[in-house]
């Protein structure tokens, strides 16, 4: 789960150079910071260093990294009016970045581990292009669901369309796998996820490349979790919220599960990360389908070494 980041010294190396949105459009960087953990921790996958946002950029929301804020929208969209002006995204022209930084991680891979990319869910990145921001109660975004559903179900296809194609273009570019990344939908009630989010997640994860697996993840969800099935993906991916054996009954055996250790664990003695690794092992009790994984991304406060402890007691602890 989002593997790069200011808690190793490598990346925040590379931010001194480099602000965010110029990383992210800059492919031998972008490659390079992929790379980093791969290097680093020895872990069984590389996951492409991008941004859930880049695909808004052609909508003339004004996207920014704004320095110790995050994503930023200045021109945020909240109206079916605003909605209806809002252009289709030409993906391939406006992100080709991102599909040359999976081309040079790929051939540094030469096939040593897979490659993940990844895109934010319509649900998510929608809820930023609404409030223009990250928000604690999502009142702007709800409210367009609840009083325009028409604008809503619009917006919504619009980045259905782009995330299909930007998600397809990695793929093409030589990704293994990609992750639907729905990091705000457990603010939703589940009839409302079933109303307003569903639709789209399915149609999304339909519209991709045939026989790629779709990790299809996102963060409070332990009430959605049928729904997200429904919805789609071949691995469902769990938080910390839930305990791993519950989430995996919740979404049936039949399908794989991603998760799920929380975050801030990594901030524990060893010995207790250890254990905690071991539980959730125990929880998996060996079943095919488990990928070991955090429940959210690792905290910039996280020792490196930590990381490091946990990658080598999943392999420990679950080597056949």
């Amino acid at each position: 789960m989002r593997q790069a980041g200011r808690y190793m010294p490598e990346y925040r190396a590379m931010r001194e150079r480099y602000g965010f949105l110029e990383l992210a459009r800059n492919p031998e960087a972008a490659a390079e910071v992929t790379l980093q953990p791969v290097a680093r921790l020895g872990v069984d996958a590389a996951i492409l260093f991008a941004d859930i946002l880049l695909i808004v950029e052609p909508l003339g929301v004004g996207l920014e990294f704004a320095k110790g804020e995050g994503p930023v929208i200045h021109r945020p969209v909240r109206t079916e009016a605003a909605i209806a002006r809002l252009p289709r995204v030409d993906v391939e022209s406006a992100v080709p970045f991102v599909f040359e930084a999976v081309r040079r991680v790929k051939r540094a891979l030469d096939g040593k581990v897979p490659l993940i990319g990844f895109a934010g869910a319509p649900f998510t990145v929608a809820s930023y292009v609404v409030e223009g921001g990250p928000s604690r109660d999502y009142l702007h975004t709800k409210r367009l669901m609840y009083e325009e559903p028409e604008g809503w179900n619009r917006l919504m296809g619009i980045l259905v369309d782009a995330t299909a194609r930007y998600l397809n273009g990695q793929i093409a570019a030589g990704a293994e796998a990609v992750q639907v990344f729905d990091s705000w939908v457990g603010v939703l009630a589940p009839d409302d996820y079933r109303t307003f989010v569903l639709p789209h997640t399915r149609a999304l994860i339909r519209a991709l490349t045939p026989n790629i697996p779709v990790i299809h993840f996102g963060t409070g969800t332990a009430s959605l979790l049928p729904s997200m099935r429904a919805a789609g993906g071949d691995v469902i991916g769990l938080d910390w919220r839930v305990d791993l054996d519950l989430g995996w009954a919740a979404v049936g055996q039949d399908v794989a599960v991603q998760g799920n250790l929380d975050p801030v664990a990594l901030l524990a003695p060893v010995a207790e990360i250890r254990r905690r690794a071991a539980a959730i092992l125990g929880q998996a009790a060996g079943r095919p389908g488990h990928i070991f994984n955090l429940g959210h991304g690792v905290l910039p406060q996280t020792p490196v070494d930590h990381v490091h402890a946990l990658v080598d007691a999943v392999h420990e602890l679950s080597a056949r």
